[in-house]
């Protein structure tokens, strides 16, 4: 009995030592590499914490110059003493400006934000348009301070993108440190306007790069951190929103007002991004059916916001303090439902005048306000077992946020950071997941991710659906010469008879035509001039197509999973 504790125990610690030999191996060969990394990551975090920084003193600076208002956080109120014809004026000669900006430095006149960065990250090795992306960021600083009812989140996202690609591109990096070094970016600029640390680097993982790989997760939280920091640094350790204190869930038959509540979010998030849609095809059409030039969309779309500011000034930029009202109940009924349809109506105006900026923001407002009108409701009915209604709109907030961006875990721990009121997550949590749950039912995911589907970018259904798109057939198929090419009697027969693909064609156009031919090869051809006839490059086969996307499904998943 002693022999085998004994034998035991040497084999035990000769396991141990062979363990510390294989680890101080690891660390010899990837320990430098890794640390290099992090660094890199840290200092793209500074940088994008900056940005973040500099976007948002560049807005307060230039709101102030524009409207004369001395404290921000009151602009609404102020707004109201100021002459209805600078309420109008303002925005559409910011529109005016934001539409010369995009017309001369995007090729579409289109403002990038999130949805870019996502597409950037799935589908470009973690790259996004830098050109484009300066310029809309430049045009969303425009929108916010002149008047645009969006909100920041979206701009500098793409901003750490472009930090982030510019890196990438200097260190030449492969797909998945590219998209690790655009995670980095955003959780920074996330942090840092937020003063989120965790919801930052969570909103990384959970919106832009829709995995959480836990290579990833070290070098994200610490360009996270470094983001706050330069927050910090600057506004100190202080929250967006000061609640008022009692929102504490007294009783819990309350929950299931709460489940209501997620319902109703869900039904007002679908409904915003709803609108948002519909107005920008029909501002769509309008412009195709005057001829309009592109650059003067914004500020029609300004003017629009300009003549509703008139008379509703709480519309204008972000709408912190109509929130703040909100979540401390300072609104009656009537005025929280009036303001949330028109934030809606706002917030519409501006997307589809194509001004820039986000929809975290308007969602967070819109959120308050729909809670706070629910709880009011609510506690009227049953006052008896009811907390306060600022719980509701605390929950709604977040509620409503959550469903717009399909990122309920990051969502609800921004609410809880922006707020500082960590003692109400049951009733968040359960607005949260039942609003998330019911809007993705009825859009393709988040604002985002529909965003993308728009475009014909399939990324929503996951990697399976966009694969296909990121693999040429020039890369799987056997050419002419090929020992095992296909017969090129037969290729032409096919080619006479319309089945062929061109050269730069990808697997997603060409695997539907596997399955409705059920073919075992696909010739793929190009046409040197309109008038000549086409040359036969090769052919693709079933096998080979099959094969090359069992090995991006692969590479994909030991990405995700490593």
């Amino acid at each position: 009995m002693a022999k085998s504790v004994g034998s035991f125990l040497a084999e035990s610690a000769q396991d141990a030592a062979n363990t510390c030999r294989g680890g101080w191996r690891v660390l010899l060969e990837k320990g430098p590499s890794q640390f290099q990394f992090w660094i890199i990551a840290l200092c793209i975090g500074i940088a994008a914490g900056f940005a973040a920084l500099f976007f948002r003193k560049g807005i307060h600076w230039l709101q102030s110059t524009l409207y004369g208002a001395e404290d921000l956080t009151k602009l609404h109120s102020f707004a109201y003493t100021l002459p209805w014809y600078w309420l109008l004026v303002i925005p559409t000669v910011g529109g005016l400006v934001v539409g010369l900006i995009l017309h001369h430095f995007t090729p579409d006149g289109r403002v990038r934000s999130v949805a870019d960065a996502i597409e950037g990250a799935a589908l470009h090795e973690g790259r996004v348009e830098k050109r484009a992306g300066i310029a809309s960021a430049l045009a969303s600083l425009i929108t916010l301070s002149s008047g645009g009812s969006t909100g920041r989140e979206g701009p500098v996202v793409h901003i750490a993108g472009v930090i982030s690609s510019w890196v990438s591109d200097r260190i030449n990096a492969n797909g998945i440190t590219g998209r690790d070094l655009l995670g980095c970016a955003v959780a920074a600029a996330v942090s840092a306007s937020f003063n989120a640390p965790i919801a930052g680097a969570l909103f990384a993982l959970e919106v832009v790069l829709r995995h959480f790989a836990v290579h990833a997760f070290a070098p994200i939280v610490i360009a996270a951190v470094s983001g706050t920091v330069i927050n910090r640094l600057e506004f100190g350790d202080v929250t967006e929103f000061t609640l008022n204190t009692g929102t504490a869930l007294q009783f819990y038959q309350e929950l299931p007002a709460f489940l209501i509540l997620g319902g109703v979010c869900g039904l007002v998030a679908v409904a915003l991004m709803w609108t948002i849609f519909w107005a920008e095809d029909m501002a769509n059409h309008v412009q195709d059916e005057l001829r309009m030039p592109r650059w003067l969309r914004p500020a029609i779309s300004g003017s629009l916001l300009g003549i509703l500011a008139i008379w509703f000034p709480h519309i204008i930029g972000v709408g912190y303090e109509t929130t703040s009202a909100a979540l401390t109940g300072q609104l009656l009924l009537h005025e929280a439902v009036v303001f949330a349809v028109l934030k809606v109506i706002a917030v519409s105006i501006t997307m589809a005048g194509r001004m820039g900026g986000g929809v975290f923001s308007p969602a967070l407002m819109l959120g308050a306000l729909t809670g706070l009108a629910f709880g009011m409701i609510a506690t009227a009915i049953f006052p008896d077992v009811s907390g306060t209604t600022t719980l509701y709109a605390l929950a709604g907030m977040g509620a409503v946020a959550a469903a717009v961006l399909g990122a309920p875990i990051s969502t609800t721990l921004i609410v809880f950071e922006l707020t500082g009121d960590w003692q109400t997550g049951l009733a968040v949590m359960v607005a949260v997941s039942i609003s998330t749950a019911f809007s993705s039912r009825l859009v393709d995911g988040s604002f985002f991710l529909t965003q993308l589907e728009r475009r014909n970018v399939h990324i929503a259904a996951g990697p399976q659906a966009y694969l296909l798109a990121l693999c040429g057939v020039s890369k799987v198929m056997r050419l002419t010469d090929d020992p095992k090419a296909a017969p090129e009697a037969r290729c032409w027969e096919m080619v006479a008879e319309g089945c062929y693909v061109s050269g730069n064609a990808t697997l997603e156009s060409l695997m539907p035509m596997f399955e409705a031919t059920g073919e075992a090869f696909i010739p793929v051809v190009t046409v040197v001039a309109e008038d000549a006839s086409p040359a036969l490059l090769g052919a693709v086969f079933h096998v080979d197509a099959l094969r090359a996307y069992n090995k991006a499904l692969a590479e994909t998943a030991a990405e995700e999973h490593s």
